[in-house]
């Protein structure tokens, strides 16, 4: 199966958005790195609810994880696009209408998409890690953080809902 004139240059558009959302995340895994300074006291005025040595260590594993998985994804949509730009494309014009394979556009494109939800997930739980070493230990029951941790749950988990929704859809259809 190939795609059309048309649908490559939607693919396109949809492979340079992934990869520049992919982008800001990543500038988000380097604000939470610069984060991990141990011995660091959180806003709560309790001694005993500031972060241990464990949770930064947690934020630099989730951070190196989700880093990982966003240039994973990344690295699979450019690829795609430079496919999609090379493969029997005879003229640089022409760089929006080349024949690819459908089935391993999608694929790639699945695969990519995979990896932003992951990369997402684990940037997720990275920044609970942050609110954590700011706000104090959700285990204290510092009300800031868990409403901050509320809000990002809440909101991050339905915008992966909508997100992975859009993808089976696309993929299905």
């Amino acid at each position: 199966m190939r795609t059309t004139a048309s649908s490559t240059s939607v693919h396109v558009t949809a492979l340079d958005g992934l990869v520049n959302v992919n982008s800001l995340f990543t500038i988000a895994v380097f604000v939470g790195l610069s984060l991990t300074t141990p011995g660091q006291h959180s806003l709560q005025l309790k001694g005993i609810c500031d972060a241990d040595i464990n949770v930064a260590r947690r934020l630099l594993v989730f951070e190196v994880v989700s880093f990982s998985f966003f240039l994973f994804s990344s690295l699979v949509a450019q690829g795609l696009k430079l496919a999609i730009n090379l493969i029997n494309s005879n003229d640089t014009d022409e760089a929006f209408r080349a024949h690819i394979n459908l089935k391993v556009l999608r694929f790639g494109m699945l695969g990519s998409a995979i990896g932003s939800v992951m990369g997402c997930v684990f940037l997720m739980l990275s920044m609970v890690s942050v609110i954590e070493i700011r706000l104090g230990l959700l285990s204290c029951g510092s009300e800031s953080a868990v409403r901050a941790v509320a809000a990002l749950v809440t909101l991050v988990s339905s915008a992966l809902l909508v997100y992975i929704s859009t993808v089976f859809y696309a993929f299905t259809h």
